[in-house]
């Protein structure tokens, strides 16, 4: 591949990101067992079930209440189709109570209070999730599995739709791995949180000089101020993370995630009109203690088991740095190789920063003034 052709790959993945990128597509199921029979609820954003079922019936783009109480035998049916429980083998009876509007920073959301019964005590439970699989791939289900006081969590649909719980006990080590699949899982499917990072790593294999970009001359330089926003950004991200998730400091989710997105606009006009250049490492601290709130969010929603809330809370916190990681490395070589090229200096960091920073900015407005 030319070094032309590798600047067009980084620009149209600039570019698809930026004008696909959505708050993640996550739906929330709750399960309560007692004995042969479970409880709890499932939420599923508002556009996700217009995205599913088409709840907009007069196509005004607005889903009312009155468009989601009517369409709810049809939600039913739609979600008795892809989630299902299983217990030794036997389905077990999934049933629906009346649905409501939950609430949250994203926007709002259906909750359908469930119950299930199934055959016999329930020792080990098979549940497969594939809601929003024809529409939206990316969508992922976020379980919390209470039984007592065992407490489980686990990613839910993908390319492994059926998943198998005991619920009798869970090792400390098995709830570890399921918060790294979870942490993985987080900020990869958390767009908002990569761009601000990658908005801050773009012009580290270049230097300023005289007002305009230059390839940094060796790699050590380029190395060096990555692993700078990146360790920055880890360390403050993980200060809040652990403090929201221990219950020990909260603030507003709509603060939050506005917040965030007003980071990404700053980061990334901060490349098309740069002001700081050799301390983006402090951009990437400051704004990372804000972006661990919204790492947490997830976190809080999922709970943290009584037996290994601090190995579940390291390993949640690992898995969205394996996922950065694999970030950085995929986009970070590319970026090297093209930082000599004027199709980067002055078309992908300029231009794909400046689309950054507008979608950014159309998601700082409808956080912090639109109704949820």
């Amino acid at each position: 591949m030319s070094r032309i052709a590798a600047a067009l790959v980084l620009v149209g993945a600039l570019a698809t990101a930026s004008a696909q990128a959505h708050i993640a597509s996550n739906g929330f199921l709750n399960l309560d067992v007692h004995g042969r029979s479970l409880t709890g609820s499932l939420e599923l954003a508002v556009r996700d079930v217009e995205l599913a079922i088409g709840v907009d019936a007069n196509g005004d783009g607005k889903v009312t209440w009155g468009e989601l109480r009517s369409s709810q035998p049809r939600l039913a049916a739609y979600v008795l189709q892809h989630l299902r429980f299983r217990s030794k083998g036997q389905d077990c009876a999934l049933r629906f109570g009346s649905s409501q509007v939950d609430a949250r920073v994203d926007g709002n959301y259906a909750w359908l209070p469930l119950t299930a019964l199934c055959a016999s005590s329930v020792r080990e439970l098979d549940i497969r999730y594939d809601v929003l699989d024809d529409s939206d791939p990316s969508h992922r289900g976020l379980l919390k599995l209470t039984a007592g006081t065992n407490v489980q969590t686990a990613v839910l649909g993908g390319s492994n739709p059926w998943l198998t719980f005991a619920v009798d006990g869970s090792s400390r080590w098995r709830a570890a791995a399921q918060y790294l699949q979870a942490g993985v899982w987080h900020i990869w499917s958390g767009i908002d949180h990569l761009l601000f990072l990658l908005s801050l790593l773009l012009p580290a294999v270049l230097l300023r000089r005289n007002g305009r970009w230059e390839p940094v001359s060796r790699g050590r330089p380029a190395l060096v101020s990555i692993v700078k926003v990146v360790t920055a950004f880890t360390i403050a991200h993980s200060i809040t993370l652990s403090l929201a998730a221990l219950n020990v400091l909260h603030l507003p989710s709509r603060l939050t995630e506005s917040v965030i997105a007003a980071s990404i606009v700053i980061a990334a006009l901060n490349n098309v009109f740069p002001v700081v250049t050799e301390t983006r490492a402090r951009i990437a601290f400051a704004f990372g203690l804000l972006h661990g709130f919204g790492f947490a969010s997830v976190l809080v929603d999922m709970g943290l088991p009584s037996g290994a809330r601090l190995l579940s809370l390291v390993a949640f916190n690992c898995g969205i740095e394996v996922g950065q990681l694999a970030v950085v490395l995929a986009v970070m070589p590319l970026a090297y190789a093209l930082r000599g090229q004027l199709v980067y200096q002055r078309g992908v960091v300029p231009w794909g920063s400046a689309a950054i920073a507008t979608l950014a900015l159309v998601w700082f407005i409808q956080r912090a003034f639109l109704p949820l």
